[in-house]
C-alpha cells in the first residue's frame, strides 16, 4: 500500500499526522524520517522535535516497549488494542517489549447512558426500557470498544449488557487504513523490522478487532462453550439472550461467584483447592483437545469461583481454534519428539509454512534438539510451563520462524493455567490429565479407520486431477498460442529511487538559479547609475531585487534540506 491507496480525505491524512507526531514526541523520530514522511510533520518541527523527557530502562529493548506503550496510550482505542494482541505473540516480540505491552489496559471513560440506551433500541429495535425491567445507568465495566452494564429481565433473570462505544467502527477503520499502510511501509524500508512480519501483526489485529467489533461472534463463541458445558456440573459460562443481542449489543446472563484472586486471597476454607486444580486442568484440556475451540484469555479475572470447586468461565471476546488440520500436525510433532525424530519434527513447522526466509532447517533441527533433550525425562514436578515456552519461543524466533496464531494460543493458555493450578495446588500434575488426551488423540489420528478415510479423500483428489488434468493442459497451451500469458516484472524500491533522484533534481536546478540570479544582480549593481528605466527608476537597483530573490530560495532550499534529516 503506497500513499497513494491511502483513502485521500481529510481526515486520514490529519490522523496520518497525528500518529507522526506523537511517535516523533515519544522518541521514534527517526522511524518517521526513515518512513519518508517528515513531510507530514508540521514546519514548526522542523528545528526542533521535542521529545517528552522519559526514564530510560536499563535494557534498549524494555525502553522501547515502554515508550510505544505511551503511543498507543495516547493514540487511543485501536492503539491499544493494537499493543495488547502483539503481547499475545512471543514468537515474534522480544521478552522486553512483551513486558511492557502487557501493562496495557482499557482505562476509558464511560459514555452516557443516554448514548447507551439509543444504540440499543437502535440494535435490537424496541426501548431499553420495554426490554428489561431494570437498567443500571451506570456501567460496572468500560473499555475502549465496549461498556457492560448491569440488568434484570422481566422474568426476573440477571444479566449483563454489553453496549459497542458510539462511533468506534469509524475511528477503528481509519487508524486501519493508517496502520497497513505504515506496517507495510516499515517492511519494505526496514530490512531490520521484517522477522517482526509488521504486516502480519496488523493483519492478525485487523481481523481479530473485526470479529470483536461485531458482537454476534462472541455471543457465537459464548453459545458454542455454553452448549459444550451445560451438563458439566462442575464448569459453568454464560447463556446468551439471543432476543436482545445484535452486532452491537451482546446479553449475557450474570453469574456470580469469587474473583479468583479474592478467593485465594480470603483463604477460604469452603473451597477444595486440589480438587478445584483438576476441574480447571479437566476444563482446559477439553477445550483443547475435544472442541477444538478454547478460551484464548484465561487470566484470573476471567474465572469465577465457588466453592466448593466449581469454575465459572466468563469473558468470551478473545477465543482461539484447533482445526483438524493443526491438531493432526500437533499429534504428529509430538510424535516425532518421543521418538527424536527431529527431522519429521521439522517437516511438520515446514508443512505449517512457518518458515521464514532466514530458516536454516539444519539449524532448526539442531536447537530443537537441544530444547527437547534439556526437558526430556525431567520429572514432571520439575517442569516449569512458563520456562519451557519461553524456551520453546526463544527458539523458533532465534530460528526465524513463525508459529501459527491458534497454536502460540494455545500454548500460552495452558500456560497460564498451568500457572493457576499451581497456586491452588503446588503438588497437581497437569501432565496425568494432558496424557490420556494425547494417547486418545494418537490412537485417532493412526486409527486403520481415519487412514481409510484419508486414503479415500486423497483417491478423490487423485481422480480429479486425471480426470481434469488433460482439458487443463489444453487450455494451457492455448493460452500459449494465443499470446494470452505475461510476465509481470515486480519492482521494490524503485519509487523511492526515483523521489531521491527528483528531489535532488529540483534543488539542484533552484541552486543554478540562485547562483545566476546572484551573478545578474552583482553584474546590474556594478552598472552605471545614470541607466534608467520607465524614466525615474535607476536599473543597477534590480541587483537588489534579484539578490532578495536569492536569499528567499537560499532560505527554502536550507529548510528543504533540515526537513529530509539529510544535512550531513
Amino acid at each position: 500500500m503506497s500513499l497513494a491507496t491511502l483513502p485521500r480525505t481529510v481526515r486520514t491524512f490529519a490522523r496520518l499526522r497525528v500518529i507522526l507526531q506523537v511517535l516523533s514526541r515519544h522518541g521514534f523520530g527517526h522511524f518517521v524520517d526513515r518512513l519518508q514522511l517528515t513531510g507530514y510533520l508540521p514546519t514548526g518541527r522542523i528545528f526542533r522535535r521535542k521529545k517528552i523527557e522519559e526514564p530510560e530502562a536499563a535494557d534498549p529493548l524494555e525502553s522501547v516497549g515502554q515508550r510505544f506503550v505511551r503511543v498507543c496510550e495516547e493514540l487511543g482505542p485501536t492503539f491499544i488494542k493494537l499493543g495488547q494482541i502483539a503481547s499475545t505473540r512471543p514468537d515474534i516480540l522480544p521478552l522486553p517489549v512483551l513486558k511492557a505491552l502487557s501493562q496495557l489496559q482499557d482505562r476509558v471513560s464511560p459514555f452516557s447512558a443516554v448514548d447507551a440506551k439509543r444504540i440499543f433500541e437502535k440494535d435490537i429495535g424496541e426501548p431499553i426500557e420495554k426490554a428489561f425491567a431494570h437498567f443500571s445507568d451506570t456501567p460496572f465495566a468500560s473499555g475502549s470498544i465496549a461498556q457492560a452494564h448491569k440488568a434484570t429481565t422481566h422474568d426476573g433473570q440477571r444479566v449483563v449488557v454489553k453496549i459497542k462505544r458510539p462511533g468506534i467502527e469509524q475511528t477503528v477503520r481509519l487508524d486501519i487504513y493508517v496502520l497497513k499502510f505504515l506496517a507495510e511501509q516499515a517492511e519494505s524500508l526496514f530490512p531490520e523490522l521484517r522477522p517482526y512480519r509488521p504486516r502480519m501483526l496488523v493483519e492478525e489485529f485487523t481481523q481479530t478487532l473485526e470479529r470483536e467489533l461485531d458482537f454476534v461472534n462472541e455471543a457465537s463463541a459464548t453459545t458454542r462453550f455454553y452448549l459444550a458445558f451445560k451438563d458439566d456440573e462442575h464448569v459453568s459460562t454464560p447463556e446468551v439472550h439471543w432476543n436482545l443481542t445484535g452486532p452491537s449489543i451482546l446479553t449475557l446472563q450474570f453469574l456470580e461467584g469469587h474473583r479468583f484472586r479474592e478467593a485465594l486471597a480470603t483463604e477460604n476454607e469452603d473451597i477444595d483447592r486440589p480438587l478445584l486444580a483438576r476441574r480447571i486442568s479437566e476444563c482446559f484440556v477439553r477445550q483443547f483437545f475435544e472442541l477444538g475451540l478454547f478460551h484464548a484469555d484465561p487470566h484470573p479475572g476471567n474465572l469465577l469461583i465457588t466453592a466448593p470447586s466449581h469454575l465459572k468461565l466468563v469473558d468470551f471476546g478473545m477465543i482461539g481454534q484447533l482445526d483438524e488440520q493443526l491438531l493432526d500436525r500437533v499429534v504428529v510433532g509430538l510424535l516425532a519428539i518421543v521418538r527424536k525424530e527431529y527431522e519429521i519434527l521439522v517437516d511438520v513447522i515446514a508443512d505449517m509454512e512457518c518458515f521464514g526466509e532466514n530458516t536454516d532447517r539444519t539449524l532448526l533441527a539442531r536447537d530443537l534438539r537441544v530444547f527437547v533433550n534439556k526437558w526430556y525425562g525431567l520429572p514432571v514436578r520439575r517442569m516449569d510451563m512458563s520456562v519451557i515456552f519461553g524456551e520453546l519461543i526463544d527458539t523458533v524466533r532465534n530460528n526465524d520462524v513463525t508459529l501459527p496464531r491458534d497454536f502460540v494460543a494455545a500454548f500460552k493458555s495452558l500456560t497460564i493455567i498451568s500457572g493457576v493450578v499451581l497456586q491452588l495446588d503446588p503438588e497437581f500434575n497437569i501432565v496425568e490429565i494432558v496424557q490420556p488426551r494425547l494417547s486418545a488423540l494418537l490412537r485417532d489420528r493412526f486409527s486403520t479407520k481415519r487412514i481409510a478415510r484419508a486414503a479415500g479423500i486423497s483417491a478423490w483428489h487423485l481422480t480429479a486431477i486425471l480426470k481434469d488434468g488433460p482439458r487443463l493442459v489444453r487450455d494451457i497451451m492455448r493460452g500459449l498460442g494465443r499470446g494470452r500469458f505475461q510476465i509481470n516484472i515486480k519492482h521494490e524500491n524503485l519509487d523511492y529511487l526515483a523521489r531521491e533522484l527528483d528531489r535532488s533534481s529540483n534543488r539542484l536546478a533552484s541552486s543554478i538559479i540562485m547562483a545566476s540570479t546572484i551573478i545578474c544582480g552583482t553584474m546590474l549593481l556594478s552598472m552605471n547609475a545614470d541607466i534608467v528605466i520607465f524614466g525615474w527608476f535607476p536599473l543597477r537597483y534590480l541587483g537588489l531585487f534579484g539578490y532578495l530573490i536569492a536569499s528567499g530560495m537560499a532560505v527554502w532550499l536550507i529548510i528543504a534540506i533540515m526537513r529530509s534529516g539529510k544535512l550531513s
